[in-house]
């Protein structure tokens, strides 16, 4: 077709543009504007806005506001809502108004529509996990999100540690999967009170990951089935200790009923002489018969006094051992309970995986160790007690040989350590790092198959590659503007974080998409042009370029004050791979020391 019938409209936020073609070819726009949300509508749908939401969180945009007010306005981009397959946006003020009045089933049920897109990704991921590494690799963290300390307005806020200090805020609880080719894909999110702290929320990570991926590892129950042998056996030795305590209980009664008895003999006798004394007025003298009758109800009453004082210490001994009992019985019962359902779990999960989750320091409490471990996982994580490092710095003599393990790090360990209240043997690290002319120590745990101690820089490097949920937290905060909350209720609140991660996704997706199609543009197209998160959403999402609409499809050409300034981009060669069905037979060969690798082009 020739230039003349070409259709040319004028953008300034390019890739925004490309996205919108991908998500309405993916059907993702479509979903969307088929959510039943009961409000009002005058100009705009109410999906019209929410997708403008989410089309503004792709854009950075620090604050709603923004989507008006910005150098170039969003909702000023006739061809950015022709993209995203409307016929134009709202005020961001009115986008502010649905968003305020979303209801929690409304918010689930657009939730419900990103997972839903996002599930054939997803699974791609992980099937190409456990084809190339055998495993899948979780990472899980809390992270802080902090309003102003005085605010008064933003729902259920509140108190609590967030970046090193006492804020007031929520707190979001992530779950993210090491991807073969994006490197990170979030999983999950869960909105907190900001006085949430992180041991509480171990077993939910795992949980939503489990959920999100439909797999699961094999349940150790054979392991809960020793740990309620050893609890039945602990509880045997109280119930025992316990008819002894009876027993003494029984013996120091009627120690103190004779005591009790003889003191009132003794004060009865005491009472006799003194009436005698008193008839014949005779004078007590210090060795005289009621003089001896005095000091020998001193003497009585001194027992009595120490058999009340014996009794109540047998007393409080055995409401000790009984409520120790009554607390391991109640320990058991939920182990048991655990049992029933670990079991119920391996009964329903005929194609175990290997999987290995990697946690700081916060979940690291002995019982959520415990959990984690009876529920499948290999855990790479840190105690979460400081205790364990004093103990093992006790056990370094200057003979003791360190590892070098990184630029500024050395460690030492041991293989099967029992801690005093963790059920199961770990293997265990003590590392020292310098930070300036500061030496400070910090430890390591592990528990699975991996001889981990037999290649410590291996483990320190597989440790730490938690980083990359790190740096997505940081991009979800600084690139799509976390931080800035952009709403004041619960349900937006949560929305936005949701929509945030999905984000973080779905950027990778596309631009992988775009960058891997097959054209037959020259030599200008971008697909040799590497991306990073950053420069995806603040550079390339706010980069002028013409829209041509030809006989193919559409294409975007870079004008002379873009970043990108004389490539183009095709838009419209989308397409997808289903997911393969998950494999039945895995080869669990260890690949600790070849982890899997992070997609450098995309952030």
């Amino acid at each position: 077709m020739s230039d003349n019938k070409n259709q040319v409209t004028q953008t300034q936020h390019a890739f925004l543009i490309a996205w919108g073609h991908f998500a309405k070819t993916m059907g993702l726009i479509k979903a969307l504007e088929q959510v039943k949300l009961k409000q009002k509508q005058y100009d705009h749908t109410p999906q019209t806005k929410v997708l403008e939401f989410l089309v503004a969180i792709l854009a950075g945009l620090p604050h709603l506001k923004d989507i008006s007010q910005a150098a170039h306005p969003l909702d000023q981009d006739q061809a950015v809502a022709s993209a995203w397959g409307q016929a134009a946006w709202a005020d961001y003020s009115g986008v502010s108004r649905t968003l305020q009045s979303l209801s929690q089933a409304e918010a689930d049920q657009l939730i419900q529509v990103l997972e839903s897109f996002s599930q054939p990704f997803v699974d791609a991921e992980v099937n190409l996990a456990l084809l190339q590494n055998q495993a899948l690799v979780f990472d899980g963290d809390l992270t802080g999100l902090a309003v102003s300390s005085t605010s008064t307005t933003y729902p259920e806020a509140r108190f609590g540690h967030m970046d090193d200090a006492i804020r007031l805020g929520y707190q979001a609880a992530l779950v993210s999967l090491v991807s073969p080719t994006y490197g990170r894909l979030w999983l999950a999110v869960e909105h907190h009170p900001g006085n949430t702290v992180a041991c509480s929320q171990a077993e939910a990570l795992v949980q939503a990951a489990e959920g999100r991926i439909g797999l699961r590892p094999r349940r150790r129950t054979e392991l809960l089935h020793s740990r309620i042998a050893g609890l039945t056996e602990q509880l045997q030795t109280i119930e025992q200790h316990i008819k002894n305590r009876q027993t003494q209980l029984v013996k120091a009664q009627t120690r103190l009923t004779e005591a009790q008895q003889a003191d009132q003999h003794g004060q009865q006798h005491l009472a006799q002489l003194e009436q005698a004394y008193h008839d014949c007025s005779r004078q007590e003298r210090p060795y005289s018969q009621l003089a001896k009758a005095r000091q020998q109800r001193q003497v009585v009453q001194r027992k009595q006094t120490q058999a009340e004082q014996h009794l109540a210490r047998t007393q409080q001994q055995l409401t000790k051992i009984q409520a120790k009992l009554a607390e391991k019985r109640t320990e058991r019962q939920g182990l048991q309970a655990r049992l029933a359902q670990l079991e119920q779990d391996n009964a329903t999960n005929p194609r175990p995986i290997r999987a290995i989750f990697r946690l700081d320091a916060g979940f690291g409490t002995y019982e959520n160790l415990a959990i984690l471990i009876e529920m499948g996982y290999e855990l790479y994580t840190k105690p979460f007690s400081h205790q364990v490092v004093k103990h093992l710095k006790q056990k370094v003599t200057s003979p003791t040989s360190w590892t070098r393990v990184g630029a500024n790090a050395e460690m030492i360990a041991w293989s099967q350590v029992r801690l005093k209240q963790l059920p199961y043997p770990v293997d265990i690290a003590l590392e020292r790092f310098y930070t300036g002319k500061t030496r400070k120590h910090s430890a390591l745990l592990y528990y699975g198959p991996e001889p981990v101690t037999a290649d410590l820089p291996g483990w320190f490097t597989f440790y730490n590659g938690r980083q990359t949920m790190e740096a997505g937290i940081k991009e979800g905060k600084l690139v799509f503007q976390l931080h800035h909350l952009k709403v004041r209720s619960a349900v937006a609140i949560y929305l936005q974080e949701t929509m945030v991660l999905f984000a973080a996704n779905f950027i990778r997706w596309a631009t992988h998409n775009l960058i891997t199609q097959p054209t037959t543009l020259p030599e200008t197209v971008l697909s040799s042009t590497p991306f990073g998160s950053k420069q995806l959403v603040q550079v390339a999402a706010h980069t002028s370029a013409e829209v041509i609409q030809d006989s193919v499809g559409y294409l975007l050409k870079f004008t002379e004050q873009s970043l990108f300034a004389g490539k183009l981009l095709r838009l419209g060669y989308w397409a997808h791979q289903l997911s393969l069905p998950y494999f039945k037979n895995y080869s669990f060969e260890p690949f600790l020391m070849n982890p899997p690798p992070v997609a450098q082009n995309l952030g």
